[in-house]
């Protein structure tokens, strides 16, 4: 019998089902790898907003954390939501031995722009975590609160990517999908010699709910299975794009990509 790749994401639960762990179990399955969670905060959330968050206490997490590695093991990890300064530095010691890649998602605000993060958790994700990532996924605007730098062209995302680097990611993936409203969404993947520029169409779609929770995912997912970095990326960008275009409303608010696109589900 076959056993998957093995992927754990370390994230919040989104329980209106577009982000978090719940968008991370999703794509993982969607891409043929076995997803397992420690969850980080509860949240009450829907496609309007987030109304409620409860962190949970870092002995749940490093618990969740140890009951999973220590028996069934991992080939990826993804870190998503984190909460506070406190579970950032819990998180970021467990994954100092793990011995596995790490896709660092750094969580600091939702789409329709509530925090997820407290403020005072910048310099533990800045000096704790990052240097454990083999990629860091920051958008734009995580790009700004992580480096003060402001990208406005393509030729900012070099300089953002330089300056997250420098918190020690071994590659980032600077996301342009904020980046004005061109006909292509443009990413940059760069560990600081080899660059590879990732250019999609840009869907006019306006329920993209949980874009960055599956796009981190999925790179967890193709490294789990054996691949490298810019290999995981480009698959991980082709299918994030596809569930872009095929995102749907729910609510009255912003509506969740579509995790299983590929099979019209």
């Amino acid at each position: 019998m076959t056993v998957p790749p093995r992927v754990l994401t370390v994230a919040g639960s989104d329980s209106g089902g577009g982000a978090g762990i719940q968008a991370d179990l999703k794509t993982v399955l969607a891409l043929g790898a076995h997803g397992m969670s420690v969850i980080t905060a509860v949240t009450a959330q829907n496609s309007l907003g987030v109304q409620g968050v409860w962190e949970l206490p870092a002995e749940a997490v490093r618990a969740q954390f140890r009951s999973v590695v220590d028996d069934i093991g991992v080939q990826a990890v993804k870190t998503g939501m984190l909460a506070s300064a406190e579970l950032v530095e819990t998180v970021a010691g467990l994954l100092a031995g793990v011995d596995a890649p790490v896709v660092v998602d750094p969580v600091g605000i939702s789409k329709h722009g509530d925090a997820l993060l407290a403020a005072s958790a910048l310099d533990a994700v800045r000096g704790t975590l990052l240097p454990r990532a083999t990629v860091a996924t920051p958008n734009l605007d995580e790009v700004a609160w992580l480096t003060g730098v402001r990208v406005r062209s393509e030729d900012d995302m070099r300089r953002a990517a330089e300056a997250v680097l420098a918190y020690g990611p071994r590659w980032v993936l600077i996301k342009g999908g904020h980046l004005g409203a061109g006909a292509a969404a443009v990413d940059l993947l760069t560990d600081g010699t080899a660059e590879h520029w990732l250019r999609a169409p840009r869907h006019d779609n306006r329920h993209t709910h949980g874009t960055g929770c599956t796009l981190a995912s999925a790179i967890a997912a193709g490294l789990a299975g054996g691949a490298d970095v810019p290999s995981a990326v480009a698959a991980a960008k082709e299918y994030v794009t596809g569930a872009i275009a095929a995102g749907f409303p729910l609510g009255g608010g912003i509506g969740p990509v579509r995790h299983g696109w590929r099979w019209g589900a």
